[in-house]
C-alpha cells in the first residue's frame, strides 16, 4: 500500500559526497518516522539515521558530522546527504517509513528496495 523508492546511490571515491533520496507513495494518511538503514556484505542491517515528523533527527555515531538526514513532508520525501565518505560506508542503503494509511488509518511500515553505495580508495 505504501511504496518507497530510493535513488542517488553510486560509486564515489573516499572523501566524496552522495545524496540519497527516498520517495514515498500510495495510500498515505501520515508518515511518522522515516529513516535510512544500511547493510554491508556479511553484516546485519544497521540504522544510519532517522527523523521524526517534527524534524528531530538522530544518527549512528560513525556518521555524525558527515551525514545529514532531512525530509520534505509536503512531498513525502526523505534525503540523506553523505559527505566525507569512507570505504566503510559501502553498503546497500534502505529507506524505511512508518505511519498510517487511508482510509482505515491502519499503521504501516515499509521498506524500499535499496540503493548501492560503493566508496573506493
Amino acid at each position: 500500500q505504501v511504496r518507497l523508492v530510493e535513488s542517488g546511490g553510486g560509486l564515489v571515491q573516499a572523501g566524496g559526497s552522495l545524496r540519497l533520496s527516498c520517495a514515498a507513495s500510495g495510500s498515505i494518511f501520515s508518515i511518522n518516522t522515516m529513516g535510512w538503514y544500511r547493510q554491508a556484505p556479511g553484516k546485519q542491517r544497521e540504522l544510519v539515521a532517522r527523523i521524526t515528523s517534527s524534524g528531530v533527527a538522530d544518527y549512528r555515531d560513525s556518521v555524525k558530522g558527515r551525514f545529514t538526514i532531512s525530509r520534505d513532508s509536503a512531498y513525502n520525501t526523505l534525503y540523506l546527504q553523505m559527505n566525507s565518505l569512507k570505504i566503510e560506508d559501502t553498503a546497500v542503503y534502505y529507506c524505511n517509513a512508518n505511519g498510517m494509511v487511508v482510509p482505515t488509518t491502519r499503521t504501516f511500515q515499509s521498506w524500499g528496495q535499496g540503493t548501492q553505495v560503493t566508496v573506493s580508495s
